[in-house]
């Protein structure tokens, strides 16, 4: 009888719908990866765009780095519009915009063409799908998944990386630059009917709670027990940055930045000067973008089964600064082997750990804004980085100087990180409150 009954429990939790969250996920995943994927692309375009105009290598930095600056500084804005609507009209609109103007990059003549269409047009654009809004839609579906939801989420950035980097170049290389980016284009453009279907704002809305649980529980006067807050949640974003934690994140979000945006324009240029292939060199990238996804994934999982995250976060940039120190002290190609196999578990890890966190310390109300402040960090060091590195290879000849600068500064972000005093303010290690002792 016991077997029978285990027999019924299972076919009656199979037949269990699935959570609607997780379709929103599904959905922000594939939009993160062709908007992502079609940004991170840009370093393929690099050379032979240089080559056919005869720009100089910080020439088309600077219009990378306008991009990663615009993009850095309206992502607030864009948060704050995220927080005031919703977001679904503005991912919506975003991503029809991107999907335009990323095509006519085909059209590109001059320089300063390529910097208003890319640099300022398509960047805004970026910030209305940006995985800091999406990961705090995520924060809405779900909260006892919430690290792993948000990974899931943040693992577009490595799929993009890992298929839509080598898929440009293979159009690069099968046509010309200028068709590669109307692909590109339509590309993005096919994700807004998969986005109107599936991206809804909240999980009240359909009628469902957080994580696809039952109603919360109920006092002895039938009112809903008082769920944990944490001590410094708020609902302005302004509150937030009264507080130490948020401004040891952002510092370490910004070296964050730092580090990865120099690879996606720089990386692909950096493997050909020495002496890699265009084919081995995308192959390269794309193996630490598919790490990425594991990274991601597994930072998300462990901080919500083992807590801690902010330990997860620091080992994370410990991890990528040695792999900065690989990068430069062994030959290639297996220098850039081994460093595409070390960085590719913890670029994309930083994401899910840094989003989760703000929300666990501050709350829901003004995710949003908080979190597009944080990127708005993030974007600044990117928009620092490509810029340096261009204007120093230009001078002397080389990556390995702004290279071995980056990688320096994730030492101190890995203390930074370590160094937030997470079980003192975060909501995961808060008692929860009985409604009748709340008001006394």
């Amino acid at each position: 009888m016991s077997f029978l009954r285990i027999l019924m429990q299972a076919t009656e939790q199979s037949k269990k719908p699935i959570y609607y969250g997780w379709y929103v996920c599904a959905a922000a995943v594939f939009i993160g990866f062709v908007a992502i994927g079609a940004r991170n692309s840009f370093g393929v375009f690099v050379v032979p765009m240089s080559d056919e105009f005869g720009w100089n290598r910080f020439t088309i930095s600077a219009a990378a780095a306008l991009g990663v600056l615009v993009n850095g500084l309206s992502q607030p804005f864009m948060g704050r519009v995220f927080d005031r609507t919703g977001g679904r009209k503005l991912i919506l609109i975003s991503l029809v915009v991107l999907g335009v103007a990323t095509a006519m990059l085909a059209l590109t003549f001059h320089i300063l063409f390529l910097a208003f269409m890319f640099g300022i047009v398509a960047s805004l654009a970026q910030s209305g799908p940006a995985l800091s809004n999406t990961a705090a839609l995520m924060s809405r579906w779900f909260k006892r998944r919430r690290a792993t939801a948000i990974s899931i989420n943040s693992a577009a950035l490595s799929l993009g990386g890992m298929i839509m980097v080598p898929f440009s170049m293979y159009l690069l290389q099968a046509t010309n630059w200028r068709v590669a980016w109307i692909a590109l284009g339509i590309i993005v453009l096919s994700s807004v009917p998969l986005a109107y279907m599936f991206i809804h704002e909240r999980p009240a809305k359909r009628g469902l709670y957080p994580d696809g649980d039952p109603a919360p529980p109920q006092d002895a006067g039938g009112a809903p027990r008082r769920e944990a807050v944490g001590p410094l949640e708020v609902e302005r974003w302004q509150d937030s940055f009264k507080t130490a934690p948020i401004w040891q994140m952002s510092a370490s979000y910004f070296i964050c930045g730092t580090t990865t945006f120099v690879l996606s324009v720089h990386f692909i240029p950096y493997a050909l000067d020495r002496g890699v292939s265009g084919g081995t060199a995308a192959a390269i990238f794309g193996l630490m973008m598919g790490l990425n996804i594991i990274g991601a994934l597994g930072a998300g999982m462990l901080a919500d089964k083992l807590g801690g995250t902010k330990n997860w976060l620091a080992l994370v940039y410990l991890m990528r600064g040695i792999a900065y120190v690989l990068l430069l002290t062994l030959p290639a190609p297996m220098g850039l082997w081994i460093f595409a196999a070390v960085a590719g578990f913890s670029w994309v890890a930083t994401l899910p750990l840094t989003s989760s966190l703000t929300a666990d310390v501050y709350g829901l109300k003004a995710l949003g804004t908080i979190s597009g402040i944080t990127f708005m960090f993030h974007q600044i060091g990117g928009f620092s980085s490509v810029l340096l590195a261009g204007l120093l290879y230009d001078i002397t000849g080389s990556y390995t100087i702004p290279f071995a600068i980056v990688g320096a500064l994730l030492f101190p972000a890995a203390i930074s990180a370590f160094s937030i005093k997470e079980r003192k303010y975060s909501v995961r290690y808060q008692t929860v409150v009985p409604a009748a002792a709340a008001g006394d």
